[in-house]
């Protein structure tokens, strides 16, 4: 029997979560949501792509390049939740066979460490993305509103 653990899963979900690693790792190739995960992700950084290829006023990038940073804040919160999971329900969920206090459950140093990375490359990505989205929007009203006033 194949055994997951809890440190892995955060760590995979921090680190290669926009390619829904994390989601393999816990549930195999067969889930959906693990293959779909990459679409945000590439979207996103094909508006990074045309940012560098046509500029900042690129319609199409602002609405792109948020995709790509909700993505990783997205998969940084997964993170912080899969370290938190007390042993008990880790190990019910994903470790069923084993009992509720099996060592594949357990919090160390690295699970900890994965929550404060997590919290603080999360966090930074996610205002970031939200400040970019914002910025690009308020930018466009007001061109709009001065193409109307003229």
């Amino acid at each position: 029997m194949r055994t997951r653990s809890k440190t892995t899963a955060a760590w995979l979900a921090f680190l290669g979560g926009p390619l829904g690693l994390h989601r393999f790792y816990l549930r195999g190739f067969g889930d959906l949501l693990g293959w779909l995960l990459p679409i945000p992700t590439a979207l996103g950084l094909y508006g990074i792509e045309r940012v560098q290829a046509y500029g900042q006023d690129d319609t199409l990038s602002w609405l792109l390049i948020p995709l790509l940073g909700f993505t990783i804040a997205g998969c940084a919160l997964t993170a912080i939740v899969f370290a938190l999971m007390t042993p008990e329900k880790w190990n019910a969920r994903y470790n069923p066979g084993l009992p509720a206090d099996a060592r594949q459950g357990a919090t160390h140093w690295g699970t900890i460490f994965a929550i404060v990375v997590s919290l603080m490359v999360g966090t930074g990505v996610l205002m970031a993305s939200i400040a970019f989205s914002f910025q690009r929007y308020f930018e466009y009203q007001i061109e709009e509103g001065r193409r109307i006033s003229q």
